[in-house]
């Protein structure tokens, strides 16, 4: 039997030397800042691998909210903040130009319609006269 997507590998081990313990910042308005803080297998920080800092946030589709995360280069929180609001409006340009070209793409896209393009009539034919779909 295939194994699904969503079913993490059987030998799917974390590494111990690239924990990250998470800390969430937000004003409840604008956004979340993820502080991922690096530290050791034992729990205590490790001092010598730098913050990273992750920005949240979402914007609104016709198909409802919309979550963009986005890297901040900052070394310490206060930048972070200071740095959110262009990071989000770079990230949520970036998101945008990405969905109208998967829109883009997908309306040139030719659906073929279930049988596919065999002769025009009989067995794995075109089946309805022959319709070619388009999204």
């Amino acid at each position: 039997m295939a194994q699904r997507p969503e079913q993490a590998p059987a030998d799917a081990k974390m590494d111990a030397t690239a924990l990250y313990r998470e800390d969430i910042i937000t004003d409840r308005k604008v956004g979340t800042i993820r502080r991922m803080t690096p530290i050791r297998s034992d729990g205590s920080d490790d001092a010598a691998r730098p913050s990273i800092y992750v920005g949240e946030a979402q914007i609104m589709t016709n198909a409802g909210p919309l979550p963009i995360n986005f890297e901040i280069e900052a070394k310490n929180l206060a930048e972070a903040v200071g740095q959110f609001g262009d990071a989000a409006k770079e990230a949520v340009e970036r998101t945008v130009r990405d969905l109208q070209e998967l829109r883009r793409q997908q309306a040139s896209s030719i659906v073929v319609p279930q049988g596919g393009m065999g002769g025009l009539g009989g067995p794995g034919g075109l089946p309805g006269g022959g319709k070619i779909q388009m999204p």
